[in-house]
């Protein structure tokens, strides 16, 4: 085999093995992302009939992405105490509330734990600037409650709040989350 050959020969293993480097990175970040996105609770979002004005496309998938990671920050905080683990989703009144919640459950030694079932948000007004949505989310939550390690309580039933989101430089941000009365709307 002359050189030229050899060399060819070389370029076209070498051309095979970085397909398969490329190919096995690919597979392996889609898996991750996969993974990451089933681990976030399930959130829909119902737009019908808004006023002042329709949310677009972009807007709608960045609220849906943004409320799923806050309540999978939220349910994350709450069972490990540290309210330092609050993801950045929750600025102003929200993540006061949450930060003094997780306070006081560490001074307690009672904790909740949240398994989250999903999460139906109704958007009821989104401003004609853009500036702020309130949303009703009906989530289906079970909730445990702890005293240090031992289960204490169980709840299994819908849960009602209203949701005041506005948007940053580039995310929009959980700004009040109330949890209401099921009658109330």
């Amino acid at each position: 085999m002359n050189d030229a050959a050899c060399n060819i020969l070389i370029v076209k293993k070498r051309r095979t093995l970085w397909l398969r480097l490329v190919e096995a990175v690919v597979i392996t970040v889609t898996a991750s992302v996969l993974a990451a996105a089933q681990s976030l609770p399930q959130v829909r979002l119902d737009a019908d009939g808004l006023a002042p004005r329709p949310i677009e496309e972009l807007t709608a998938t960045t609220i849906l992405h943004t409320y799923s990671l806050a309540w999978s920050s939220l349910a994350t905080t709450l069972e490990s105490g540290g309210p330092e683990r609050l993801g950045e989703q929750f600025v102003g009144a929200a993540k006061d509330r949450l930060v003094r919640r997780v306070n006081e459950q560490n001074q307690t030694g009672v904790h909740v734990r949240i398994l989250d079932h999903g999460h139906q948000l109704k958007a009821i007004f989104y401003s004609t600037d853009g500036t702020a949505m309130q949303l009703v989310d009906t989530a289906q939550l079970e909730i445990q409650t702890f005293d240090g390690s031992r289960l204490i309580d169980t709840q299994s039933v819908p849960h009602q709040y209203v949701v005041l989101m506005t948007p940053g430089a580039d995310r929009w941000y959980v700004r009040d989350l109330q949890e209401v009365s099921q009658k109330s709307f």
